[in-house]
């Protein structure tokens, strides 16, 4: 009840993965100019264009579902929504790997990178037996097919720059009580193999995911993450799809950090601008909260050194799952989109 629930999206099957490799490819060659906009369309993007590298490196989508969003509401005159879109379109925001075609995906996705000179942000959300049957339940069908997906995303990432988030609540579940017992020791070995062969890549990082700052304490997921390969990560992500304060998650990290070698981590504040929804049903607040605004822009300048990066891995606008009036979880939800945009200061 305290994980992220809903997470998944996976745009990448709306499309076929050859189509989407090119396009990408294509898109990520049209935007590489580090914040200038020229006032030229760049993509779908109406403009979008990447964000200065040295405080942000992530790659901007210039075709992601909030730029497609903008070009269309620019495009029926809606200049007041537009704007207020724009602020998650011209933001880095992560890419969720499908399990159709991975291999595709990540190369797609790490080609329009690497041709606009930034780095890809990925997310492997493709555990067996994810999320406990609820709004994003689902996963690989066993270890073999788990095994499989991480090799073909390892293969289309190759040598390019990326920076791959594994597996939002993996770790958690297996601690709440929400993944059975018969299945923890399969996941701790999937987890520290994928970690493995995600760094022995030449130029990708990892961060394990770790929960976030109301699920619990950090002791009881330190030794779990550590049997999970944590070790071998560049760090752990904190607070994914979730909404805790950047400032709580901070100091959630630090605690764990201590226990578990001095590990780095990067926060999701792409969604936490107002803090965690606090009223209604308890099991339900993390489920499109109403009143929640965007939170700090992604940036690599944390003033902290334990905090890598702020990044919105979670993308913004799409919804949690099927309640509160959303559609199904991952999908976009221009209403949530407005409203989150809306409460930000970004």
């Amino acid at each position: 009840m305290y994980g992220t629930r809903g997470a998944g999206t996976f745009a990448g099957t709306r499309a076929s993965a050859a189509v989407l490799g090119a396009a990408l490819l294509l898109a990520g060659c049209s935007s590489a100019g580090d914040g200038e906009d020229d006032g030229k369309e760049k993509g779908a993007g109406a403009g979008i264009t990447q964000q200065p590298k040295d405080a942000d490196p992530f790659w901007v989508n210039p075709d992601g579902t909030a730029a497609r969003q903008l070009a269309e509401l620019k495009k029926s005159g809606q200049d007041t929504q537009a704007d207020q879109i724009r602020k998650i379109a011209q933001q880095p925001v992560a890419e969720w790997i499908s399990p159709e075609n991975p291999e595709e995906q990540t190369r797609g996705f790490t080609e329009a990178a690497d041709a606009a000179d930034r780095t890809a942000l990925l997310v492997l959300y493709n555990i067996p037996h994810r999320d406990c049957g609820q709004y994003s339940q689902g996963g690989a069908a066993d270890g073999d097919a788990y095994r499989s997906f991480v090799d073909a995303v390892a293969k289309g990432i190759g040598d390019r720059s990326a920076t791959v988030i594994l597996e939002p609540d993996a770790v958690l579940h297996l601690v709440d009580g929400c993944t059975p017992e018969q299945y923890h020791e399969e996941r701790y070995d999937l987890l520290k193999s994928a970690v493995a062969k995600l760094k022995s890549l030449k130029n990708t990082r990892v961060y394990l995911d770790a929960g976030n700052a109301g699920w619990g304490h950090p002791d009881q997921i330190f030794q779990p993450l550590q049997w999970a390969g944590v070790g071998q990560a560049d760090g752990f992500s904190v607070n994914v799809s979730n909404y805790y304060t950047t400032e709580d998650s901070i100091a959630y990290g630090k605690e764990l950090s201590v226990k578990v070698g001095g590990k780095h981590f990067v926060i999701d504040t792409s969604r936490n601008g107002n803090g965690p929804y606090t009223e209604g049903d308890p099991g339900e607040r993390w489920c499109n909260p109403p009143g929640r605004a965007l939170g700090e822009i992604p940036t690599t300048d944390t003033a902290d050194p334990l905090v890598d990066a702020y990044l919105w891995i979670k993308r913004p606008g799409e919804s949690d799952g099927e309640c509160k009036g959303g559609p199904k979880a991952g999908e976009w939800w221009p209403d949530y989109a407005l409203e989150l945009a809306k409460g930000s200061d970004a």
